[in-house]
């Protein structure tokens, strides 16, 4: 399955998240609904976009009150490989038309310890593609409730998408019939379409009426010319997710500035390009 992974990324694989784009058209791929309106997009108000600075967006979801989970690789320059500052990102749930339902700057962000924005190997850069983001203040709204997370979906499970990306930027869309092509540790493929700005999207399992975060995207690839998302599970990287912002928290002795945990140097920033 490494194999099956390695290929693709080989293959050419290219990052969906932060390249700034003008929106041109408004063209929705076969499968995704746009949540235009209040009632469209019921239930899902804790996934939002998150502006990142001038960089770009990219897309990130609520899982408590006053965290949010996004792509690790959304919070670099992706032309200098420097990571932004947690004050220059803002989340804005449930953006849609021009307004968000709440808007919230960012005051810690940490990656997952094994990532490595400069990594030369192409897996290497998409496992543990993972960010925790707190909050200047936590989100407390009844039509809005944090997002429960679940364990790794495996191939041949069906998953959803809720993301903004390019040229759908306005609102979010939801593709609910995707599906996993092959799951592995450190990754999985999935049928689900995206595009730039769909970086952090959170990938959905649907079980007893309950849509729970299992995995967030990293990458958009082609297998023999069709187009596929490449996430990174959530399950165990979130345990280090979470001890990673109570270090950070401990490390900056509940100071205004915020500490972010990397392992690995930054080098210059790794790009991928498409297929």
């Amino acid at each position: 399955m490494r194999h099956l992974i390695a290929g693709l990324l080989a293959a050419g694989l290219a990052l969906v998240g932060v390249a700034p784009f003008q929106a041109l058209a408004q063209t929705l791929d076969d499968g995704m609904v746009k949540l235009e309106t209040a009632d469209d997009a019921r239930g899902w108000d804790a996934v939002g976009k998150l502006v990142m600075g001038k960089h770009g967006f990219c897309t990130g979801a609520l899982i408590g009150p006053q965290l949010v989970l996004t792509a690790a690789h959304c919070l670099y320059d992706k032309t200098t490989g420097v990571q932004m500052r947690p004050d220059e990102i803002e989340f804005q749930a449930g953006f849609r038309n021009g307004r968000a339902v709440a808007y919230r700057s960012v005051s810690r962000a940490v990656t997952h310890p094994d990532y490595r924005y400069g990594a030369t190997d192409k897996l290497d850069r998409v496992s543990g593609d993972l960010a925790l983001l707190e909050l200047s203040q936590p989100i407390r709204l009844p039509s809005l409730e944090p997002f429960e997370t679940g364990a790794a979906p495996v191939q041949g499970d069906p998953v959803g998408v809720v993301s903004y990306a390019q040229y759908r930027e306005e609102a979010p869309s939801i593709q609910e019939a995707c599906e996993v092509l092959a799951d592995e540790r450190q990754a999985l493929i999935l049928t689900c379409s995206v595009d730039f700005g769909s970086s952090g999207a959170p990938v959905f399992t649907f079980e007893d009426g309950v849509a729970r975060v299992v995995s967030v995207i990293s990458a958009k690839a082609e297998v023999d010319g069709r187009k596929v998302a490449i996430a990174v599970p959530l399950a165990e990287p979130l345990l280090a997710l979470r001890a990673a912002l109570e270090s950070s928290r401990a490390d900056s002795s509940g100071g205004a500035r915020a500490v972010t945990v990397i392992s690995g140097g930054t080098g210059a920033g790794a790009k991928f390009v498409r297929p």
